[in-house]
């Protein structure tokens, strides 16, 4: 009996264990939490100047001064963008988490495309973006992609709203 028990508790603590999201994850989700203004987009690594559309949605300068709000009790979000000219404004939601990725290699932010009802509307398809660098007051996100065969990174240098 005391073996059995003991195999029962050993069981569901290893369920548990690789279920459960690392301290390392958990920390970057709190400081994720919240309110934030994606003050710049820039590029790195080539010269030149570049226009592009950011998460298959709107022009890079539409996102300068967006509103970000992550939830991070149930995982979801939303940014808004600013009516303009140049940029159909409004808000998106999405679904997100942070994923720890092998062995030296950053950690990076999911996310994928919902509705209000936080339903998929992105067919699974979804973004990844390396964090750079996240604190209580700034956050510093990475996107690797291709221009003409050559390598351009892209910079979202983001800002917590007090």
């Amino acid at each position: 009996m005391v073996k059995k028990t003991f195999l029962v508790i050993a069981t569901i603590s290893i369920l548990l264990s690789s279920c459960s999201v690392s301290k390392s994850a958990r920390s970057q989700r709190n400081l994720f939490s919240g309110s934030w203004t994606l003050e710049d987009v820039s590029y790195e690594n080539n010269t030149g100047t570049f226009k592009s559309v950011l998460f298959n949605d709107a022009e890079d300068i539409c996102f300068e001064g967006s509103d970000w709000f992550f939830r991070d009790n149930n995982s979801t979000g939303r940014y808004t963008i600013s009516q303009s000219s140049l940029c159909q404004g409004g808000d998106r939601f999405f679904r997100w988490s942070v994923v720890e990725p092998a062995q030296n290699y950053s950690s990076q932010l999911q996310f994928k495309f919902i509705d209000e009802k936080r339903i998929d509307v992105s067919g699974g398809f979804g973004y990844r973006l390396n964090i750079a660098n996240l604190n209580e007051q700034s956050m510093t996100l990475k996107s690797n992609v291709s221009v003409e065969g050559e390598p351009v990174t892209i910079v979202y240098q983001f800002s917590k709203k007090q």
